[in-house]
């Protein structure tokens, strides 16, 4: 399975030089000094869930819109294939583990065979010392006792040679299993199914997307700003999001990121007036807490307008104040 993550879900204000002029154009009004807005739209980081392996989908255990967890399981793909391969794998380890012992035994008895042949051989060496049998008598006392060894050594490189084969039939096992579990597509994020992309019974290649997810634990709004605004703004600044379809609310969010090259650049930034069409990106960032209270009403591509405190010391006016809606305990929404 392979995760793909990053892909965006932002609609970007204005391209090139007029960018700044349809940010001057939409930007609200009425803000007192030390704060800034724009346009903007929330986003969330998308994970796609895909194969990786190519072969059938079995189950497609989610649909668009479901909640999922970490972990939760969201399809299986058909795995007879693999559960054969992994039983014969298996099979071969069993044979390989009786090869060895068949090989310990051969062992033990050439082992037997070589004490023997030392033991007779050291007989006659001695009785051939003392003149009590004859040198062709010792000779082939001795060549029996270098054939045992031979064959000694022979049967411990069948062992090694055993063990391996177990090592290779075991790898092999292991293996199987770790991919019979690729099978299984979990999500590696808790979030919300935005695609659901395949159905039970079709044939996917590797790396064949299956399922979509929104992560919702990170959501944030992008708006654009011009450079005497961008400047003045602190990482971590706080910040208030207007959503257009509930513009009675005001969600707190802070800022997480302001961009170093600006987005739209005019032709020539000499002057002072050109460099003040530098529109600079900037990410408003949803603290976790609102967005697990709020989890089910949370949706990527809201469009809405994003406020930022340029001023740590600049008060919120009454209008921007937060307000978040009431959470009615009897249906948890």
């Amino acid at each position: 399975m392979r995760w793909k993550t990053g892909l965006l879900l932002i609609v970007i204000i204005a391209i090139g030089g007029g960018g700044y002029f349809a940010w001057q154009q939409l930007k609200p009004a009425g803000l007192p000094p030390g704060f800034a807005s724009s346009n903007g739209r929330l986003e969330a980081e998308r994970t796609d869930i895909a194969t990786k392996f190519a072969g059938r989908i079995k189950q497609v255990l989610v649909n668009e819109g479901d909640v999922v967890k970490v972990g939760q399981i969201l399809a299986r793909m058909d795995s007879a294939d693999i559960e054969a391969q992994l039983l014969e794998a298996r099979a071969a380890t069993e044979e390989a583990e009786q090869q060895l012992d068949q090989a310990v035994a051969f062992l033990s008895q050439r082992k037997s065979e070589l004490t023997l042949a030392e033991q007779e051989y050291e007989r006659s060496r001695i009785l051939g010392e003392k003149g009590y049998t004859t040198l062709e008598k010792v000779d082939q006392r001795n060549a029996a006792r270098l054939a045992a060894q031979a064959t000694f050594k022979s049967a411990e490189a069948g062992i090694k040679r055993a063990k391996a084969g177990i090592k290779a039939a075991a790898a092999r096992v292991s293996r199987l299993e770790e991919n019979l579990k690729d099978y299984v597509l979990t999500t590696p994020v808790s979030g919300r199914v935005q695609y659901r992309l395949a159905q039970p019974g079709e044939v996917v290649g590797a790396g064949g997307k299956i399922v979509t997810i929104l992560d919702l634990s990170d959501v944030y709004m992008t708006i654009f700003l011009p450079t005497r605004d961008a400047g003045k703004l602190e990482i971590g600044a706080q910040a208030r999001i207007v959503p257009d379809a509930a513009s009675q609310y005001v969600v707190p969010a802070n800022v997480s990121f302001v961009a170093s090259d600006a987005q739209f650049t005019p032709k020539y930034v000499e002057t002072a007036n050109e460099r003040e069409k530098l529109m600079f990106k900037v990410k408003l960032r949803l603290p976790p807490e609102v967005l697990k209270k709020y989890a089910k009403r949370v949706k990527a591509g809201i469009t809405g307008v994003g406020y930022v405190r340029l001023s740590p010391t600049a008060k919120w006016p009454e209008n921007l104040k937060v307000k978040l809606p009431e959470i009615q305990s009897s249906t948890n929404d």
